[in-house]
């Protein structure tokens, strides 16, 4: 028997092609960042679809959501790196 239940991945691109209108109204520079975004969701579809969620664009929004605060986290300790090996620098040896 075939399959009866699309797989996450393919309700997701299925969901792309609806936004697919706003990507396209979108400034010409700013469509490598919706696409970007798109491959954010991507990126994480295992753990989306295996959320279960009851409305799919949930697990593509917690998914963006989760990538920006890995991102943000990450940039903060770049940031804090960066502030110490500055104070270092400054101290009177």
């Amino acid at each position: 028997m075939g399959r009866t239940i699309p797989s996450w991945r393919m309700l997701l691109e299925e969901e792309f092609k609806r936004w697919k209108k706003f990507q396209d109204a979108l400034r010409i520079d700013e469509r490598e960042t919706f696409e970007d975004l798109m491959d954010e969701c991507r990126r994480y579809a295992s753990a989306a679809g295996a959320a279960t969620f009851p409305v799919k664009t949930e697990g593509m929004f917690l998914s963006i959501l989760f990538s920006h605060h890995k991102n943000l986290k990450e940039l903060h300790e770049k940031v804090d790196r960066i502030q110490r090996l500055l104070k270092e620098s400054n101290q009177p040896h």
